[in-house]
C-alpha cells in the first residue's frame, strides 16, 4: 500500500522488515543544525545526539555524506535526496542542506503516518522535483495579515516542499511595505477609508476605516531569514505601472493628472497610474534600491499588469514621449516603461518577473513572464526564449470556489476544485522539448478580496496547496486523482493537530448535469462510498430515510434536488441543493462559434442548456464568461418544435470589466444552414430589462435557433478599464 506522502516521491520501493520508531531517536550529531532544529520541533519526539561513530545503533537517523544514488542534473541537484529507511536506521543523502531539508518533510510524513502503529515499512526513496519554481503567492494589500500570520504561510508551502513565496505588497488598495526615503507611502498608502464587502455585484462598503497596516524594513528582514531558514525564497512584487492608487494617495505628482488620490475602496482596477516621467523612474528606482537590499532573490516581481491606458492618452508629455521615442502606441508606451526597469534592476544584478501583460508591445530583453490569463502568456515567452512561470487563472487561482458556490463561502468567481487543480500540466502542448525547458514552474495565486482573516486563507489554500504541490513536483497523474485524494483525506489529520481551517468541499456532494434521454439528468459523486448518498426531488431536507442514489437522477421538469452524504446513520456532509428551470432547449445539442475564457469555461457550451440558472452573487460553475467575445450559439431542438418564447441572462458590474449585452439577435432555420432572423433588441432594452431577457417571438415552429449575444466591445473612458475589452457574462438560454 502506498504510504501517504504529498508530494508523492519520484521513486519509492519497499524493502523488507520495519523501522520501529523509538521514545527517544539518535541523531547524528554531525546534522545541519537549523533544518534539525526544525526536524525536532515539528516532529515533537525526544531526541540524543551522538557522534557519527556510533550510528551502528538501531533506531539512528544518519546523513550520510556521499552523493545520493541518482545520477547527477546540475539543474535539479540542489533539491536531490534520498532516504534509506532499514530496520535499524534511516540514513539520508543529499548534496545540500536544501536537499535534507526537503527529505526530513519526506521523513516528518513518514513518521506521522505510522505515529499509532509504531513501526515504518523499510523502504528506499530516490527523489527530486520536476519544477525549480513551486510557488504560492499571497495578497497582503487587499486584506493585511501579520508577520506571524505570514510565518504560518511559510510554514504549510515547506510542509509541502514548495520553494518560493510570491509577497504582493502595492495594490491600489494598500501599500504595505515600509520605504525609508518615501515615508507617505505608508503614512497615507497604507490605509483607505473603507472596504467594499459582500457579493462583487452588491458594490456595498462596510464605512470602516482599514489600516494602517505595514510591515517594517525590521519585520521584512524577519520573514526573509524565516523563509531562508526553510529554504523558501521570497519574491517580492512591487506594482507598476498600474495598480498605484495606494502610491498616488501618498505621491500625487507622480501621476499624470493632479489627483488627489486615496487609495481604492473597491476592487477592480483603475484609470489612474504611474506617468512614465523621469520623477517616477527615480522614485521607483528609489523604492526598488530598498527592496533589493531587503529580499536577496534573483527576481524581483514588478507586476505590470491591468494597466488602463486611458491617462496615457490624455496626457501631453506621454504623447510626446511616445513620438520621441517612434513608439507605436500607449502598448509601446507600457513596453518602454518596463524595459527602462528591467535595465534598472539589470543593473543591480537582478532580473524582473512580471504578470503575462508585460509582453504588451514587446517583452524586455531578459524579463520572465508570469503566465496568468491563460497559458498563451508563457507559451509565446517560452517560444521566444524567455523564462515563464505557469499561473493560469483557470487552474491556479486559489481565490476561486474549491466546492459547489452554493454552499461555500463568497469568493471571487470562478470554479477551481481540487482535482483540476491536480490535473494541471504546467508544460503547455504548444511547446517542443527545447523550448519547455524555459517554463521555470508553476504557482498557485491567493487574492484577498473576499478573504478578511487568516482562517480564510487557510480554507482557500487547503488542500489545493496539496495539489499545486504533487504538479510541482512533477508526479501529479490524474488518472489516479482518487488515489490523491486518498492520500490528502490522510493528510486532514495533520492539519487537525495544526488547528488549521481546512475546506472539507472534497466530503460534500459533487452535481454534474448530463445529457441523457433528450432532455437533462443529475449526476451525483462522493469521495466516500456513493452508497452513502441520499436525496429529494421535492425540495424537502434530505434524511437518512430519503431515496438511496443509485446513478444519474432524470430531471423531465422543473425540480429541486437536495442531497446529502450519510454514514452509520449520521450527516456527514453539507446539504447539496440544485434547482432546475426545464425548457424546451434544455439538454439539447449546442455549439459556440466562439469558446469562453478558460476561467469561466465550466462545463463549456452545454452550461447554457443545462437547466441551471445562474445566480448573480456567484460566478461559479454557472456562467460561461466571454471577454472581447460575442456569443453566438446554435441550438438544435431536434425536430421542429413549437414555441413564441426565449430567454438567457447575462451580467452588470462594470468595476469589474463585466458589461452586459450590446444587443442582442435571435434566428431559427430548419435545416441548420440558412436562418431568418425573428426578433433583435438593443443596449437601451437590455439595460431597462437588466439583464434578465425574456423576449416574446410570436408563434414559431423551427428545429435551430441561433442567439447573437453582441459584447460592448471596448470599454470606453470614464470606466474601469477603460481601453481593454469588456466581459460577456451569459447563463441559460431557455426556449417556451
Amino acid at each position: 500500500m502506498k504510504p501517504n506522502l504529498i508530494p508523492y516521491p519520484e521513486k519509492l520501493t519497499f524493502e523488507e522488515g520495519k523501522f520501529v520508531i523509538p521514545e527517544t531517536l539518535i541523531l547524528n550529531d554531525k546534522l545541519p543544525k537549523e533544518e534539525t532544529e526544525y526536524f525536532k520541533k515539528r516532529l515533537g519526539t525526544q531526541v540524543k545526539f551522538q557522534s557519527s561513530s556510533s550510528t551502528e545503533k538501531v533506531h539512528v537517523m544518519y546523513l550520510q555524506v556521499s552523493q545520493p544514488k541518482m545520477p547527477i542534473d546540475p539543474d535539479g541537484d540542489k533539491e536531490r535526496y534520498s532516504i534509506d529507511i532499514s530496520p535499524k536506521r534511516i540514513s539520508i543523502s543529499s548534496h545540500t542542506k536544501q536537499g535534507y531539508f526537503l527529505a526530513l518533510q519526506t521523513l516528518i510524513q513518514l513518521f506521522e503516518e505510522h505515529k499509532e502503529d509504531g513501526q515504518i515499512p523499510a523502504m528506499e526513496i530516490e527523489d527530486h522535483p520536476k519544477f525549480a519554481w513551486r510557488g504560492m503567492h499571497l495578497d497582503v494589500c487587499r486584506h493585511f495579515f501579520n508577520v506571524d500570520e505570514v510565518k504560518q504561510y511559510i510554514d504549510y508551502l515547506a510542509m509541502y516542499k514548495l520553494n518560493t513565496f510570491h509577497w504582493h505588497l502595492t495594490d491600489d488598495q494598500g501599500w504595505r511595505i515600509e520605504i525609508k526615503k518615501y515615508p507617505k507611502l505608508t503614512e497615507i498608502g497604507s490605509k483607505r477609508k473603507e472596504s467594499m464587502i459582500g457579493a462583487y455585484v452588491d458594490d456595498t462598503f462596510d464605512g470602516k476605516p482599514y489600516g494602517p497596516y505595514f510591515y517594517t524594513q525590521e519585520q521584512i528582514k524577519d520573514v526573509v531569514k524565516y523563509a531562508q531558514q526553510r529554504h523558501i525564497t521570497i519574491v517580492p512584487e512591487i506594482e507598476m505601472p498600474g495598480h498605484a492608487l495606494a502610491a498616488l494617495s501618498a505621491y500625487p505628482e507622480l501621476a499624470c493628472t493632479k489627483g488627489p488620490f486615496e487609495s481604492a475602496t473597491k476592487w477592480g482596477v483603475f484609470d489612474d497610474v504611474f506617468c512614465p516621467k523621469d520623477e517616477t523612474f527615480t522614485f521607483l528606482e528609489n523604492v526598488l534600491d530598498e527592496v533589493m537590499k531587503l529580499f536577496p532573490s534573483q527576481y524581483i516581481h514588478i507586476g505590470g499588469d491591468e494597466c488602463p491606458k486611458t491617462r496615457w492618452k490624455e496626457c501631453a508629455h506621454c504623447q510626446e514621449l511616445i513620438k520621441k521615442n517612434n513608439l507605436k502606441d500607449e502598448h509601446g508606451l507600457q513596453s518602454y516603461f518596463i524595459q527602462r526597469i528591467e535595465k534598472y534592476v539589470n543593473s543591480k544584478g537582478r532580473k524582473i518577473i512580471g504578470w503575462d501583460e508585460i509582453l504588451e508591445g514587446g517583452l524586455a530583453p531578459n524579463a520572465a513572464v508570469m503566465s496568468w490569463t491563460g497559458v498563451n502568456g508563457g507559451i509565446e515567452a517560452a517560444k521566444s526564449g524567455h523564462f515563464a512561470v505557469m499561473t493560469p487563472g483557470s487552474y491556479c487561482y486559489f481565490d476561486h470556489y474549491q466546492g459547489d458556490p452554493q454552499s461555500e463561502p463568497n469568493a471571487f468567481g470562478g470554479f477551481t476544485p481540487l482535482d483540476k487543480v491536480y490535473s494541471y500540466n504546467p508544460i503547455p502542448a504548444e511547446l517542443n522539448k527545447e523550448q519547455s525547458k524555459y517554463i521555470l514552474g508553476v504557482q498557485a495565486n491567493l487574492w484577498t478580496e473576499y478573504i478578511t482573516d487568516f482562517k480564510q486563507v487557510q480554507y482557500m489554500i487547503f488542500p489545493r496547496l496539496m495539489a499545486l504541490s504533487e504538479v510541482g513536483w512533477g508526479t501529479a497523474d490524474s488518472k489516479n486523482y482518487k488515489e490523491f485524494e486518498g492520500r490528502v483525506i490522510n493528510q486532514f489529520k495533520v492539519l487537525d493537530k495544526m488547528k488549521i481551517n481546512y475546506a472539507k468541499s472534497i466530503y460534500n456532494i459533487s452535481g454534474k448535469v448530463i445529457s441523457a434521454n433528450k432532455g437533462i439528468a443529475y449526476e451525483l459523486s462522493v469521495s466516500q462510498d456513493p452508497k452513502g448518498i441520499r436525496y429529494t426531488t421535492d425540495g424537502t431536507e434530505p434524511s437518512v430515510n430519503s431515496k438511496i442514489y443509485q446513478g444519474p437522477i432524470g430531471i423531465p421538469q422543473s425540480s429541486t434536488v437536495k442531497s446529502a452524504y450519510f454514514e452509520d446513520g449520521k450527516l456527514k456532509s453539507a446539504v447539496s441543493t440544485q434547482e432546475f428551470t426545464v425548457s424546451k432547449a434544455t439538454g439539447k445539442k449546442i455549439t459556440l462559434e466562439q469558446q469562453p475564457n478558460e476561467n469561466y469555461s465550466f462545463g463549456g457550451a452545454f452550461t447554457l442548456v443545462d437547466g441551471i440558472i445562474g445566480n448573480v452573487r456567484k460566478l461559479g460553475k454557472t456562467w460561461l464568461g466571454f471577454q472581447g467575445k460575442d456569443v453566438i450559439a446554435t441550438i438544435d431542438l431536434g425536430e421542429k418544435t413549437n414555441f413564441s418564447e426565449v430567454y438567457f441572462n447575462t451580467l452588470e458590474n462594470k468595476g469589474s470589466w463585466i458589461h452586459l449585452a450590446k444587443s442582442a439577435k435571435i434566428f431559427v432555420s430548419d435545416d441548420g444552414k440558412n436562418f431568418k432572423m425573428i426578433k433583435e433588441i438593443g443596449k437601451d432594452e437590455i439595460q431597462n430589462l437588466k439583464g434578465k431577457i425574456k423576449l416574446n417571438v410570436g408563434n414559431q415552429n423551427s428545429k435551430y435557433i441561433k442567439l447573437a449575444i453582441e459584447n460592448a466591445g471596448i470599454i470606453p473612458a470614464g470606466n474601469p478599464g477603460a481601453d481593454s475589452k469588456a466581459w460577456l457574462f451569459v447563463d441559460e438560454i431557455g426556449v417556451n
